[in-house]
């Protein structure tokens, strides 16, 4: 008993530091997505982005959502936004402006934004539970995105089929 109390201290110590080292650099890669002119660049730091998303899961032992975020953000998501990229040809072209002509738009979007996940934390309540978590974790997860959150889930594959679209039509029009 003693032992798993130290256990679980140590964890705690050990998890912060790492916490707040993939915590930094999501923070860093998600700025350089959104700022870096080069839209190859950025979809690299997108995917390091990504990453250190699978690393907080893991840090939350949620090691399921870290392998299914690896699979298919990184894996499938950002591999066809590569290949999108390397498939449109005059992307890279001097002739082609690549900057963003709404910095205004965007920077007061994302001060609103932050305001309001800042006006919200007070409010928000914070449920913490002790008890482990069961062994078929994996299959109470399945059975609630069959079940509950049925819809947010559908929605994620909408969102993803448009992506593979998107992806696609992008590759066309340049191609053809």
């Amino acid at each position: 008993m003693i032992l798993v109390g130290i256990g679980n201290i140590f964890t705690q110590i050990s998890a912060q530091p790492v916490f707040y080292l993939i915590s930094f650099v999501l923070i860093m890669s998600a700025l350089m997505v959104v700022t870096l002119r080069n839209i190859f660049h950025c979809a690299l730091f997108l995917i390091l982005a990504l990453f250190c998303v699978a690393g907080l899961y893991i840090l939350l032992e949620a090691e399921f959502l870290a392998a299914v975020q690896v699979l298919i953000y990184v894996g499938a998501v950002s591999v066809l936004m590569i290949f999108a990229i390397m498939l449109t040809s005059n992307l890279s072209s001097r002739q082609i402006k690549q900057s963003n002509e709404q910095v205004l738009i965007g920077i007061f979007v994302c001060a609103s934004f932050l305001i309001a996940c800042l006006a919200s934390l007070p409010y928000t309540i914070w449920r913490r539970v002790d008890q482990p978590l069961p062994d078929n974790n994996i299959l109470t997860l399945g059975k609630l995105l069959m079940t509950d959150y049925v819809l947010p889930f559908e929605v994620v594959s909408i969102v993803l089929l448009a992506a593979l679209i998107g992806a696609v039509v992008l590759a066309r029009r340049e191609g053809s």
